[in-house]
């Protein structure tokens, strides 16, 4: 996550230097609550912050991450082979549009 914030900060020309590091998103939103900071955080984010902590919308084309899917061979289950359908019609819908 560092490399994608870090990428986004030279693309908008700031420069970011951290005196906290967080290891999960609930430590994040302690930190910014607590030290009154800031930090970038996945746009869901907003739904769990306390009343204290304002969110605000970035500015340009928005930081994104390369996610991957990960599950046992061995786990036969229709459900996941379903999923799986699914998420494949996804990147299918998805990737040409990536391209671009």
């Amino acid at each position: 996550m560092k490399v994608v914030i870090d990428a986004y900060a030279a693309r908008s020309g700031i420069s970011l230097t951290s005196d906290y590091e967080a290891e999960n998103l609930s430590m994040a939103i302690s930190l910014v609550a607590s030290t009154r900071g800031i930090s970038l955080l996945p746009l869901y984010a907003r739904n769990l912050l306390p009343p204290s902590v304002v969110s605000r919308p970035l500015q340009g084309e928005a930081p994104t991450i390369d996610l991957v899917l990960g599950y046992s061979k061995a786990n036969t289950s229709p459900l996941l082979k379903r999923f799986l359908t699914k998420v494949d019609e996804l990147v299918a819908l998805v990737a040409p549009k990536i391209g671009q």
